[in-house]
This record gives structure tokens, sequence and C-alpha cells, in this order.
């Protein structure tokens, strides 16, 4: 295999399984020496940091639902990766319900979770990301967003739907005032993927099928390929679009 990433180093938040663990996985086969991220389920995270072998610096436990999580993470994981980091991959996120029908303090903490894990930590992890990216000449972030973020979530996901739709407007700001600095910010919109994020029942999987053109959810190893692809470098000039991964259920 060819390895376009060598040299880079990469922090993966969300890389105990699903799609962060496809990419730490890939980006390690092309060469990147790689920080996964956990938090219940760190143990998963740092037996994937043993599989992946020399190429992985290890694992980190962050609460990204706690305030300043973020920066913590990205603090940590620069001191593991003696000091540079060149690509930030922030997978992590939560898809909790936030129903009408809760009660006033109830929906009032769903969102602001959903929130502070979807869109804050992201935001303080580019923040935290920037400053070294611009000091060595440029990087990578590649923030994993949703259909969600355009067309809208369910009635029962609005604060999801609307943190994702933060995160992309957060992205194209970023591609648009850092270009010049040599950092590239990218999105990316999955529909359904095959992770524990995705329906489970085999009826609510062919619900999910029957919306989507090519009949079938996204598997993890998709998304991984595109970030892989951004990361490398190869297209420098999609710097602030959003790619569309999602079997055609949702075409702009």
């Amino acid at each position: 295999m060819s390895r376009p990433l060598a040299g880079k180093r990469a922090l993966i938040t969300g890389s105990s399984q699903g799609v962060g663990l496809a990419t730490a996985h890939l980006f390690a086969q092309q060469g990147a020496e790689v920080i996964l991220h956990g938090n219940q389920t760190l143990a998963q995270a740092e037996q994937a940091a043993r599989d992946i072998g020399s190429n992985a610096l290890g694992a980190l436990k962050a609460d990204l639902s706690a305030p300043g999580a973020g920066r913590g993470l990205y603090e940590a994981a620069l001191e593991r990766a003696h000091g540079r980091i060149d690509i930030l991959v922030n997978n992590a996120g939560i898809h909790w319900a936030t129903p009408l029908d809760a009660s006033d303090t109830e929906w009032d903490n769903l969102w602001a979770t959903t929130l502070q894990v979807n869109l804050m930590a992201v935001a303080d992890l580019c923040r935290a990301a920037l400053p070294g990216m611009v000091a060595a000449g440029g990087g990578s972030i590649i923030n994993i967003a949703s259909r969600a973020g355009y067309r809208g979530e369910d009635r029962e996901h609005m604060a999801y739907g609307a943190s994702k739709g933060a995160v992309l407007s957060l992205t194209k700001t970023i591609a648009r005032q850092w270009g010049a600095d040599g950092i590239y910010a990218y999105a990316l919109a999955p529909g359904w993927i095959d992770t524990r994020m995705g329906p489970q029942a085999e009826a609510d999987r062919e619900r999910a099928r029957a919306e989507i053109p090519i009949g079938d959810l996204a598997q993890p190893g998709e998304i991984a390929a595109m970030c892989a692809f951004l990361a490398s470098g190869a297209c420098r000039s999609a710097t602030g679009s959003c790619i569309d991964i999602n079997g055609a259920s949702y075409v702009r």
C-alpha cells in the first residue's frame, strides 16, 4: 500500500470503534502516526492502539461532554505527539433524542450536552489546533458532520441536526480564514453508517435501506477512505467543501 500520510501525526477523536477506529487503522496503514481517543470505551481504544502497533502513539481518555475537555484532549495529544499534530479528525459525537414532550429541565440538559459534544468540543479542538498548525506552516482539519446539517433531522433529534449544521459553518469559516496559512478544512456529511449509532434492529435497518437509493448503509471504511484522501493533500483546492457520503439519500 502507498503511504501518502508518511511523516504525519494525527489525532482522531472517537476512535475506539466505528468510523474513528477505521480511520485510525487506515491512517496508520498509510504511514501516519495516530493518537486515539475514547471515554467510556477507552479500553477499546487502548486495544486498538496495541493492534496498530508502532504507528500508534497511544490512546487518551476525555469526556467531551465536559466544558473545556476538547482543549485538554488536544494538549495531551500534542504532548504525546512530541509537539506537532498535522491532522485533526473530529469524529466523536452523540445522537441523543430531544423530544418536545421532555420536561424543561431535561430538554435544556439534552440540548446542552448535544451541543457541547457535537459542537463546542469540536470548536475547542479546532481552536487549540490552529495556532500550532499555523506555526508549522499548515495542517488539515476534518470534521465529521451529517446530512442532517443540511436537510435537517427527524423531530426527535432537532439538537443533533442543529449541532451538525453549526459544524458545517465552523469548517467553512476555518477554510476561508486560515487557508492562506496552509490550513485545509473539510467536512463530511454521512447518512446512515453501519455502526453502533446506526439502526440495529433489522426492521429499522430495512427502513434505513429503503430511503437510500443504492440500497445499503455506508461502511465505516468508506468514511475513513475519504478522510485519508483529504488528509493526504492530494486535493487542497477542496478545502471548505462538505463531502456527502449518504448513498444519494440526500442530494444537494
